[in-house]
């Protein structure tokens, strides 16, 4: 009854972590709208109606690229390459941050009704947090100054920011908690990447050299993909205002 109670109290304290993080990234999102939209004299609503629904649908394609994730050759099969965050930073650019956010928020909730979690919903966890690093520089910068190059920009900063940040919260807070919240020594999961990489003797060592690449490889192709379809999609979402 002890080790039920620990388990319960410990599950909650991670759901609690787990709506603080999604609450912080939606505080940012509008935080940072709501000021580049006054400072532009921008009057028009942050989550019109019409937003609302187009983001729905981004929404509903995010969970389905979510759901078709490829394994990697140079990271543990609980890795996988997908590109759910091509629907989120395209709808970003489009609408804005707090879009890009609940597109990611959503995009998961869909997931889950889909395809239960495999990972003790800390792969969730992850996918949000580190997705919203990506979509959240790349479209504040597109918000300042809407162009190409901007967008190019933005793209490669939000790349750099998931890649950085993924692979520092990896190390310190992701991989515990999925040691913690699945049952299996951390020592299990090092020696998962060691068998793949025989120089990782630590957890530190499996994230600089499993997630940091993937975390690259993402987000570049993410950037590449949106970059050259924005444009040809943009009239078409800005009738959707």
């Amino acid at each position: 009854m002890k080790e039920l109670i620990q388990s319960v109290s410990e599950n909650l304290v991670f759901v609690l972590q787990f709506l603080g993080l999604i609450l912080l990234m939606f505080l940012i999102a509008w935080a940072v709208e709501k000021a580049v939209k006054r400072k532009n004299g921008d009057r028009e609503r942050i989550l019109a109606t019409r937003k609302i629904v187009v983001t729905g649908v981004f929404s509903a394609m995010a969970a389905v690229l979510m759901v078709l994730e490829f394994p990697v050759p140079f990271a543990p099969p609980f890795y996988g390459l997908d590109f759910s965050e091509i629907p989120a930073l395209i709808g970003a650019f489009a609408y804005g941050p707090v879009a890009g956010v609940m597109i990611e928020f959503l995009k998961i909730l869909i997931k889950l009704v889909m395809k239960p979690s495999s990972t003790a919903f800390v792969g969730e966890l992850a996918n949000f947090v580190v997705s919203c690093m990506l979509v959240l520089p790349a479209s504040i910068l597109y918000l300042v100054k809407k162009s190409r190059r901007q967008a190019i920009l933005g793209a490669a900063a939000g790349t750099l920011l998931m890649t950085v940040f993924g692979t520092a919260f990896n190390a310190v807070y992701l991989l515990p908690k999925f040691a913690q919240m699945y049952g299996m020594p951390l020592e299990a999961i090092i020696e998962m990447g060691a068998a793949i990489h025989p120089s990782i003797h630590s957890v530190t060592a499996l994230a600089v050299m499993c997630v940091a690449p993937l975390n690259l490889l993402k987000g570049s192709l993410v950037s590449l993909v949106t970059v050259l379809v924005y444009k040809k999609l943009s009239p078409v979402l800005k009738a959707a205002r």
